[in-house]
């Protein structure tokens, strides 16, 4: 029978790649953005200047405090890569979101799970790129330097369409990637930094799920992703096979706006698993990046069946503003 051997959570923000002293990159981004999400309501960059506490914010987004906290945030992810290389599963299977990469505003499918035999992953030529310069590495964390057909795991894939579907999910099915521009569209980020980062590229067959956290109108409530967890959770234990697999949720914690309260409070309905209080919070707590939580939900959803335990292995919550603008970073372990 198929076992599972390990859980992981871990945030895959540019921010993890992207030398501190140009986090400032991504705040130009934030100052032209006009809605900001934050505990329910929108802002734009002046306004969330007004409601922040600036002169504690100021400290905490000093070069000194984001090489720290970049450190911090990179042994974390070190250590998640020697756990694997120690478990050493057959299967990964990814939890992520996509964000028009695969899907673009003509489909958006609330569930999809791949199932094909490879996935591919489209390279990017460092040489031929008007990327900036300090933006290159952040780009080769996500995708290789050419292009790259990664084993996936159809029959495990296959399993999880069919008890979700049986569970009441309406599950996009997906065998091929997309194409557009007469090729192929390559994974998105949050499964190609696991790959990359996680992975070293070393061939384990994975499987992607996506779930549509990021855009409205149908981003699956947290309460669903728990449940759509539990249904991949009895997919896996269903397995005849005698594989070892590994299940990792990419993406979050609270972003574009850090929100330490309320990642403080979620993490401490995953510890102590609290289901009510983790999928208590409607959609409007759960918007851009802060959207991509609700993997790690799924993920908590999955490992409630294994009796496996959760360890935090560091909360970092890296500010690039006096606005608060940054990436909350969170690595953890189910073992």
């Amino acid at each position: 029978m198929a076992d599972i051997v390990l859980g992981i959570g871990t945030s895959h923000s540019p921010m993890l790649t992207l030398a501190p002293e140009h986090w400032d990159i991504r705040t130009d981004a934030d100052r032209a953005e006009q809605n900001h999400p934050y505990r329910g309501k929108t802002y734009n960059f002046d306004e969330l200047l007004e409601i922040m506490p600036r002169d504690k914010l100021a400290k905490l987004n000093a070069v000194e405090e984001r090489r720290a906290r970049f450190e911090r945030s990179d042994k974390c992810l070190d250590l998640l890569a020697q756990t694997l290389e120690e478990v050493n599963p057959d299967v990964l299977v990814i939890i992520g979101d996509d964000q028009h990469e695969w899907f673009l505003d003509d489909v958006q499918p609330a569930f999809t799970l791949f199932y094909g035999d490879e996935v591919f992953a489209k390279g990017f030529d460092a040489k031929a790129t008007d990327v900036p310069e300090p933006m290159i590495p952040v780009r080769l964390s996500y995708t290789t330097p050419v292009d790259h057909n990664y084993p996936a795991d159809s029959s495990v894939a296959s399993r999880i369409i069919t008890q979700t579907i049986e569970d009441g999910f309406d599950i996009t099915a997906s065998k091929l990637p997309p194409s557009r521009g007469g090729g192929p569209v390559g994974i998105g980020h949050a499964f190609g930094f696991i790959y990359r980062r996680l992975l070293n590229d070393k061939p384990v067959p994975f499987v992607p799920v996506m779930i549509n956290t990021y855009y409205p109108p149908n981003q699956p409530t947290a309460k669903r992703c728990y449940e759509f967890g539990q249904s991949i959770g009895r997919a896996l234990a269903g397995i005849e096979d005698d594989k070892r697999i590994a299940i990792v949720a990419s993406g979050g914690l609270t972003h574009f706006v850090i929100d330490e309260d309320f990642d403080h409070r979620l993490i401490d309905a995953m510890q102590s698993g609290d289901v009510e209080k983790l999928t208590a919070d409607p959609n409007t707590a759960y918007q851009s990046g802060t959207s991509e939580i609700k993997n790690w939900i799924a993920l908590c959803g999955v490992m409630a069946g294994t009796g496996l335990k959760m360890t935090l292995h560091d909360y970092v919550p890296c500010y690039r503003s006096e606005a608060g603008t940054g990436t909350a970073m969170a690595f953890a372990t189910w073992c």
